[in-house]
């Protein structure tokens, strides 16, 4: 048994120890704390969390493996295997990724596969291609580390979207601001003790007092969408009814600046598209359901009874570059691009 765990972390040291280029393969391999792979690894990291429509932002655990190919008639192509690990930062939140918290495995924290090529081209790392999936932590991991903890619970649960219409609608009647509409239910964990309902929602503000308000169909969004974040906790006291306890944090406006695309990166971010989960979202809603496909958004369906957005309805693996026309997979498209020059 030890020589075995001997092996296997031989293994994963080789796996990450730089090899130089092998002129039969035709890439090399450095190290996976080379500054350059780390650069590629970091763009890759804060790409997918400007492209995520939905959920929490995900920040860089470790990079299992890198691979660099050449490209024609500059640049290279990192081939970037990563590990992320989910944070306490909605998508939403304007929170630089450094100052977000990692959701602890008490709190059944979710992880990330990703498989990225990243272009470095005049010192520039650009996204070319994102594969990645997520899941949570199994509840037995979960048990082992606190076997009272709550797990995740499914966002379309009657019980967590009641949870979150109440939790909203306490909020409403007691500001004194704008009227939040939901734009996503994010997280929920029904609490055993005391039993209780504990979610995690998005919302956004509209042009309607929220005290004022009579009919919620008439409030519009603002001019310039303002996000904010909310939890909350439906308690269902001994002797009948509920006690419910909320807070909800807006953010400030961000404006959106139009970015340059380097030669051959991904563009756009989605745009919406309905949700299948939980209550239907109002136009508040950000994209929801979506696939980056180079320039365009594919639509997605949802798997109805999930309990996180998994990374993989957003990065699924289709080449974002038509490869000048050509209908190839991922693999042989990357390597298209290696030996032609991108105009």
């Amino acid at each position: 048994m030890k020589s075995f765990v001997l092996l296997f972390c031989l293994a994963q040291l080789w796996g990450c120890h730089s090899i130089p280029l092998d002129p039969v393969a035709g890439y090399k391999e450095p190290a996976c704390d080379d500054p350059d792979t780390e650069q590629a690894a970091l763009a890759a990291v804060d790409y997918i969390n400007k492209h995520l429509p939905r959920g929490y932002k995900h920040t860089l655990n470790q990079i299992d493996s890198v691979k660099v190919w050449p490209r024609r008639p500059t640049g290279e192509v990192y081939d970037i295997e990563i590990d992320t690990l989910e944070t306490t930062c909605h998508v939403l939140d304007p929170t630089p990724l450094a100052n977000c918290s990692v959701r602890q495995q008490t709190q059944h924290a979710v992880e990330g596969d990703c498989d990225i090529h990243v272009l470095k081209q005049d010192g520039q790392f650009s996204v070319l291609f994102t594969k990645c999936d997520s899941s949570p932590d199994s509840a037995e991991d979960v048990r082992k580390l606190c076997p009272d903890c709550p797990l995740l619970a499914p966002l379309n649960d009657s019980r967590v979207v009641h949870a979150v219409e109440v939790a909203l609608a306490t909020f409403n009647a007691e500001s004194n601001g704008s009227y939040l509409q939901l734009v996503e239910i994010s997280r929920a964990q029904f609490v055993p003790l005391p039993v209780s309902v504990s979610v995690e929602f998005a919302v956004a503000a509209t042009d309607c007092i929220a005290k004022e308000v009579v009919d919620p169909t008439k409030c519009n969004l603002l001019a310039e969408k303002q996000y904010g974040f909310c939890k909350g906790s439906v308690i269902q006291k001994a002797l009948g009814g509920e006690d419910v306890r909320v807070t909800c944090t807006l953010f400030q406006t961000q404006p959106v600046i139009p970015q340059p695309q380097p030669d051959g990166a991904e563009a756009e971010a989605p745009s919406a598209v309905p949700d299948a989960a939980g209550p239907t979202p109002s136009a508040a809603g950000p994209p929801v359901a979506s696939v980056v496909v180079g320039p365009s958004v594919v639509a997605v369906p949802l798997p109805l009874h999930r309990a996180h957005y998994d990374l993989r309805h957003t990065f699924s693996g289709v080449a974002s570059l038509d490869c000048h026309g050509f209908d190839v997979s991922h693999h042989h498209c990357v390597l298209y691009l290696l030996l032609t020059s991108q105009k």
